[in-house]
C-alpha cells in the first residue's frame, strides 16, 4: 500500500503531529509506504514530493508549521483562480506515475472541497480537518484552533497590564475569517470585556457607552475583536482581494476601524489602542491539547485508510473520533450558533457582545 500526504491551506501548529501519526500510523500497523507531497496540491502539479520514513517524523510533534510545505491559492480545478484551467488530470497522472493508492488530505474547508472532488473523480481520499478559525462543518474542534486561541488569550493578558496603566481602550483583532470562534474562545480565556464577532453585529454607540462606563469602573477596557466583526448594517473590512484564491477576500482592518470610531464618540476622555496579532496566531509550537487532537486525527484517517474507507473526514464529536462524508462538509461553513454555551457564559459575565 502507497499512501501520500500532503497539507493544504493555511499553515497552523499540529500539523507536523498529524504526519507523524499518520505515517507511524500506516507504517507500524500495515506496513505502507508513504510519500509527503509538497506545497499542498501545487505539489501534485509540480511533481514535488519525497518518501517519509517513521524515523524522520518521530521527533515532529512539538514542531509548528509543516515539513511538507504548503499552499493557499493552488486549486488544481482552477488553477489560478475561479475563471483558470483545469488540471486536475496533470494531478491525477501524478499519483499514477507514483502508483499512490490512497491520499489523506488535511486542509480547512477549501482543502477539504478540493479533496471531495478528486473524491467524485474516483481518487481514494481521506481528509483530516485542520483550520485555526474552527469553522469546518461536523466537526466541534480544529488542531491549531486551541494554540491560537492560546496567543489570544495571551496578548489580552499582557496588554491588559498596559491599559490599566494608561488607563485605556485596547482592543486585539483575532483572525477567524467569518466565523467568531477565535474571538470567542481567546476572548473568554483572557478576560476581555467586549467580543465582537461576524455572527452578531455591534452598535458603536452602545459599545462606546459601555468602554467609557468599563474604563470608569476598572481604569481600562479590552476589546476582543473578529476580523469578519461588522457593526449592525455594515460591511466586512476588507483589506485586500486575491482573485486567484479559492477564497478571495482578506479580512482585516476592523480593529483600526474601530480605534477611529471609539475615539470619535470618546473624544479625549479616553485613548484607543489597537494591536492585530495577525500570523502570530499560526505560529509556534502547539498546545498539548492539539498535538493530543492532531494525533487522534492522524491515527484515525490512517484506519480509514487501512479500511478502505474513502470519501470521508475526520471529525471530533463529542470527544470521539467519528468520520463524515467530505460532500457534507466541501463549501460549507459552521458559524457561531446564538445560542451557544460560550455565549451565555460571557453574557453572565456581562461581555459586551454587541
Amino acid at each position: 500500500m502507497h499512501i501520500g500526504i500532503l497539507t493544504g491551506g493555511g499553515d497552523c501548529p499540529g500539523l507536523n503531529a498529524v504526519i507523524r501519526a499518520v505515517t507511524l500510523a500506516l507504517v507500524e500497523r500495515c506496513g505502507a509506504t508513504v510519500t509527503g507531497i509538497e506545497r499542498g496540491f501545487l505539489g501534485l502539479l509540480d511533481g514535488r514530493c519525497r518518501p517519509l520514513e517513521a524515523s524522520a517524523v518521530r521527533g515532529l510533534i512539538a514542531e509548528g508549521g509543516t515539513i511538507l510545505g504548503t499552499h493557499n491559492r493552488a486549486d488544481p480545478f482552477h488553477f489560478f483562480g475561479a475563471g483558470g484551467t483545469d488540471c486536475s488530470g496533470q494531478a491525477l497522472d501524478f499519483l499514477g506515475r507514483h502508483n499512490i493508492d490512497a491520499l489523506v488530505v488535511i486542509g480547512g474547508d477549501g482543502t477539504m472541497t478540493i479533496a471531495e472532488r478528486f473524491a467524485r473523480l474516483g481518487v481514494p481520499v481521506v481528509g483530516v480537518p485542520k483550520t485555526i478559525d474552527n469553522d469546518l462543518m461536523l466537526n466541534e474542534r480544529s488542531f491549531g484552533f486551541d494554540s491560537a486561541a492560546t496567543v489570544v488569550s495571551d496578548a489580552l493578558g499582557r496588554l491588559q497590564t498596559t491599559a490599566r496603566s494608561h488607563g485605556r481602550v485596547m482592543i486585539v483583532e483575532t483572525m477567524g475569517r467569518y466565523a467568531g470562534w477565535i474571538a470567542l474562545e481567546g476572548g473568554l480565556a483572557g478576560g476581555a470585556d467586549a467580543i465582537l464577532m461576524p455572527e452578531q453585529g455591534y452598535q458603536i454607540e452602545q459599545l462606546a457607552a459601555f468602554a467609557r462606563q468599563r474604563a470608569q469602573e476598572q481604569g481600562f477596557a479590552l476589546l476582543c475583536v473578529a476580523e469578519g466583526a461588522k457593526a449592525v448594517g455594515g460591511e466586512w473590512v476588507i483589506q485586500r482581494q486575491l482573485d486567484d484564491s479559492p477564497d478571495p477576500l482578506r479580512l482585516g482592518g476592523i480593529g483600526h476601524r474601530l480605534t477611529a470610531d471609539l475615539e470619535a464618540h470618546l473624544g479625549s476622555q479616553v485613548e484607543v489602542r489597537c494591536t492585530l496579532l495577525g500570523h502570530l496566531q499560526r505560529g509556534g509550537s502547539p498546545t498539548a491539547f492539539d498535538r493530543v487532537l492532531a494525533t487522534r486525527f492522524g491515527v484515525a484517517a490512517a484506519g480509514l485508510v487501512m479500511r478502505g474507507q474513502f470519501g470521508r473526514m475526520v471529525a471530533l464529536q463529542g470527544d470521539r473520533c467519528v468520520d463524515v462524508g467530505l460532500a457534507e462538509v466541501a463549501g460549507q461553513t459552521r458559524f457561531v450558533p446564538l445560542d451557544h454555551e460560550r455565549l451565555q457564559v460571557a453574557r453572565a459575565l456581562g461581555i459586551f457582545l454587541g
